[in-house]
């Protein structure tokens, strides 16, 4: 009896042993719960995959939320998947829309601290999301079957083995720390062929920001002088008597203006102000945990400086740092906001190029497209010494842009997907691919590539475009950025799936702020417009027509011919006349002899041919071959 007692306790040891050696398995292990991390973590357990979230403090939301930028960057009108629910989620909050246009850098503004708490209503819901705060990784090594991580919290070791490993960090922290090559700073002209980039590269980020979030409390609030403080390098940050000689002569406001640029609900203020206000140069990036804090104390005191400022010498002394926002020591965010971070060197590299003429690049990222974007490329430069000798990259302008899949996925790591400011992107191209948006969107993709990889027992980069695609899609996310349609409409992912092939293209235009993208659904369909993109798909079919325009009757002839090329095509409207199948697809106004429309044929040609999911592209666009 003594020596089974003995053998069970020798089995208990083993067992324990055992499970303390081989801790936590989870399928995804998301480290950062920024803006992308936290969209990843809601997408990939929505999936039904065991996910993990590690994040260094107390919130959800990175830039948005710990880095105190609550004032939305752009797509105001491409409320894509998760960026769209966290909208809805803030609407719910406040009790109408209405209540966030407040400021006027955005249409949206909110408290950061609403932000963070729809971020985590959002994540509580899902009940295969875990979330471990005030937690940081100490060493990460691959595996057979992944990878294993060892997290610090509050000084008590935790490994975890991961299937994939998804780098949701503000620096690209982890991308570095398993192997994977990137860039800092700006690249040389001749590198991504930008005609507006420096001639020489060099190692220039854009400045960061301590935001402060302040509140009106109905009295005099203004702090003690800060330490080195100087006046004089804030006189330009709005009309004042000793602005003399600003930096941006056609950028210099009001001052009562300049404080409603981040105003935000409940009588709040995000300073987070580009001219000659709290913005700050450093290049933190590789620098160690000690030197990061240690720089980030002077640009916590540049902040301080500029509140100072703002109370002492712009008469704004009613206004402090909120106490009902952050539950830090010193009132401020928990992060600065950082702009840029380290870009890995990606299947892919997004350029400017690619967002300002698509259609015209050797390589046709705009079929892979996972995200979309429409803020104009703004970079902040205006701290660093020798600024002025820097491209003027203030609002550059370009056409609303897709994000391509490539950008998340290393040259040359498996299992492991980057996201944040770090993906694989052109130094310029990242002044508008950073913004709080995208970054959701980002992660959105980054979580429904990892699920689906971990479904198919495959690496990342082997899941198909087409299959991360299609479960966005199913998300109502974006592709292109199309304004033609909303989210909701029945054929938005016809437009979107055609789009996405190139058949027909879309139109991109820009007004001032606004850069937009068009399907012109509306405008006829032209043999111009049409042969180029479908013989490129289908190079074997050759069709002509007798005019410019293409009549329903010639565009449901049309389908029957690509149908004996494309091969294998079925759709459940045969069978039917052509007007019933017109009515089946939710279009109306049938008549034979009439010329069709974009959208129309769009409709047509995803219904009969579904050339989408029928004909295979690989990450850089190329069209490989058709499913037979």
């Amino acid at each position: 009896m003594k020596r089974n007692l003995l053998k069970n306790l020798w089995i208990v040891y083993v067992i324990l042993l055992t499970a303390c050696h081989s801790g936590t398995e989870v399928d995804i292990l998301i480290i950062g719960g920024g803006a992308s991390g936290s969209t990843a973590g809601i997408q990939a357990a929505r999936m039904g995959k065991n996910t993990l979230i590690v994040e260094e403090h107390e919130w959800l939301g990175g830039a948005l939320t710990s880095a105190g930028v609550s004032c939305i960057d752009g797509c105001y009108n491409l409320p894509s998947g998760l960026f769209g629910e966290f909208r809805n989620e803030l609407i719910k909050h406040y009790g109408s829309e209405e209540v966030m246009h407040t400021a006027w850098v955005a249409a949206l503004a909110a408290e950061p601290s609403a932000m963070n708490k729809a971020l985590k209503d959002m994540a509580a819901r899902e009940k295969n999301l875990s979330i471990q705060y005030n937690s940081t990784v100490k060493k990460i090594t691959p595996s057979r079957k992944g990878w294993v991580v060892k997290i610090d919290q509050n000084g008590e070791t935790r490994t975890i083995r991961t299937k994939v490993l998804i780098d949701g960090t503000e620096l690209g922290d982890i991308a570095k720390m398993c192997g994977v090559r990137y860039d800092i700073g700006m690249e040389a002209r001749d590198s991504c062929g930008e005609s507006i980039a420096p001639e020489k590269a060099n190692d220039i980020v854009q400045d960061i920001t301590y935001v402060a979030i302040l509140k009106d409390y109905g009295k005099d609030v203004t702090i003690p002088q800060p330490e080195n403080y100087d006046p004089s390098v804030f006189y330009c940050t709005c009309k004042t008597p000793e602005c003399t000689h600003p930096k941006e002569a056609d950028r210099v406001w009001e001052c009562d203006r300049m404080m409603e640029y981040g105003k935000l609900p409940n009588n709040k203020y995000m300073i987070n102000w580009p001219i000659e206000g709290n913005d700050f140069y450093v290049n933190l990036i590789e620098m160690s945990t000690e030197e990061r804090n240690a720089a980030l104390e002077k640009a916590k005191n540049f902040t301080l400086c500029y509140l100072y400022y703002l109370q002492k010498e712009l008469g704004y002394n009613t206004l402090g740092l909120a106490d009902d926002e952050y539950p830090t020591a010193d009132k401020l965010p928990f992060i600065p906001y950082h702009r840029e971070s380290r870009r890995i060197h990606g299947k892919v590299r997004f350029t400017l190029n690619h967002i300002a003429q698509p259609y015209t690049q050797q390589e046709k990222l705009y079929r892979t497209c996972i995200a979309v974007g429409d803020y104009p490329v703004d970079h902040h430069h205006a701290r660093y010494q020798g600024w002025a000798e820097l491209p003027n990259l203030y609002f550059y302008p370009v056409p609303s842009f897709g994000l391509p899949l490539g950008t998340l996925l290393p040259e040359d790591v498996e299992n492991l997907i980057v996201t944040e400011k770090s993906i694989s992107v052109s130094n310029l191209a990242n002044g508008t691919t950073r913004v709080q948006p995208v970054l959701m969107q980002i992660g959105q993709a980054a979580g429904a590539l990892a699920a689906l990889a971990v479904e198919k027992g495959e690496s990342p980069s082997a899941i198909p475009v087409r299959e991360v695609q299609n479960v966005l899609l199913d998300a109502n996310g974006y592709l292109l950025p199309y304004l033609d349609l909303p989210v909701n409409d029945q054929h938005f992912k016809a437009l979107q799936r055609i789009g996405s092939t190139g058949i027909l293209k879309g139109r991109g235009a820009n007004f001032g702020w606004a850069n937009q993208t068009w399907f012109d659904g509306d405008s006829l369909l032209t043999k111009e417009a049409l042969l180029p993109g479908l013989k490129e798909y289908y190079p074997e079919f050759n069709r002509e027509f007798p005019q410019s325009t293409i009549t329903l009757a010639e565009a449901f002839n049309l389908m029957d011919g690509l149908k004996k090329v494309a091969g294998g095509c079925k759709n459940n409207l045969e069978g039917n006349s052509p007007e019933k199948q017109w009515d089946l697809m939710g279009l109306t106004d049938y008549n034979p002899t009439r010329n069709i429309t974009r959208k129309e044929f769009a409709v047509l040609l995803d219904t009969w041919i579904d050339p989408f999911n029928n004909v295979q592209i690989n990450i850089k666009g190329d069209v490989k071959r058709a499913i037979k």
